[in-house]
């Protein structure tokens, strides 16, 4: 990566995948392109460079509005009135594996990632997966389609299970289940929160922010002292994700009691 490209990024594997994407981008003048499947983070910093850079021919999908796992789509200009009227069929790029279960099954997110890494899908190549009570919707990049088709009813957690393919337009999105809880901090330190969010003392929260295992609205953050605002959103490697809320009041102590918004 030259100078021009570097944006003060940290992570080795993040300056190869900036290097990566502007190089299809060079690829898109002419033909379409896209990336693997990127997550919150990876997301966070592809578009802070191409904001820097001015590229704008580009789109994140991931096959519903609210996925978090998104391919970067880039196009020729000559195709850009596609893009921007949305007659771009992403069906091209993305396929839904939808998998329904037997009734007396239960299975979680982690089932059924765990079973598709288990036929040697990367993990990049698979975007969000919607789990339901009788199944889950696989959102994929098309080029591994009909290898999983052809691979998943093999594997025994799948063996009683329907398996189809489904059209995009098809997919049903299930909204994140929350709870609310509070925390009662002594300041708004990423350190403090941290630590009272996961119940552990302060020297073990910084433990595990000096092991970048903390991520500040979708970016590793490994500054103890980190003022937290509302609205930020944490998310813990191993623990979950939590959005700030607002201070909900001052103990007498002054201590402040802080909503935090947990997801389940």
């Amino acid at each position: 990566m030259n100078e021009e490209t570097n944006f003060n990024i940290g992570m080795e594997e993040d300056k190869i995948l900036i290097s990566k994407v502007l190089d299809k981008f060079e690829m898109a003048k002419n033909k379409i392109q896209n990336t693997n499947f990127l997550d919150l983070r990876q997301i966070n910093i592809v578009k802070n460079v191409l904001i820097k850079l001015k590229i704008e021919n580009y789109i994140l999908y991931g096959g519903y509005e609210q996925s978090e796992r998104k391919c970067l789509i880039m196009y020729p200009e000559k195709l850009k009135d596609i893009f921007t009227n949305n007659q771009f069929d992403f069906n091209l790029i993305i396929s839904v594996i939808d998998i329904e279960i037997p009734k007396e099954n239960v299975m979680t997110h982690r089932d059924y990632l765990g079973g598709i890494m288990k036929t040697g899908v990367k993990r990049e190549k698979i975007g969000d997966i919607i789990v339901r009570n009788n199944g889950a919707d696989i959102i994929i990049l098309k080029e591994i389609e009909k290898f999983l088709l052809d691979n998943l009813p093999s594997l025994t957690r799948f063996q009683k299970s329907i398996i189809n393919k489904i059209n995009i337009e098809n997919i049903s999105p299930v909204i994140p289940k929350t709870e609310n809880i509070e925390v009662i901090v002594n300041s708004m330190r990423l350190d403090s929160i941290v630590s009272e969010i996961l119940h552990c003392s302060r020297n073990k929260a910084s433990e595990k922010i000096e092991q970048e295992r903390v991520l500040l609205n979708f970016k590793i953050e490994t500054k103890l002292s980190k003022a937290i605002n509302y609205n930020d959103m944490i998310t813990i490697r191993g623990k979950g994700r939590f959005k700030i809320g607002k201070i909900l009041r001052t103990t007498k102590s002054g201590k402040k009691v802080v909503l935090v918004e947990k997801f389940i």
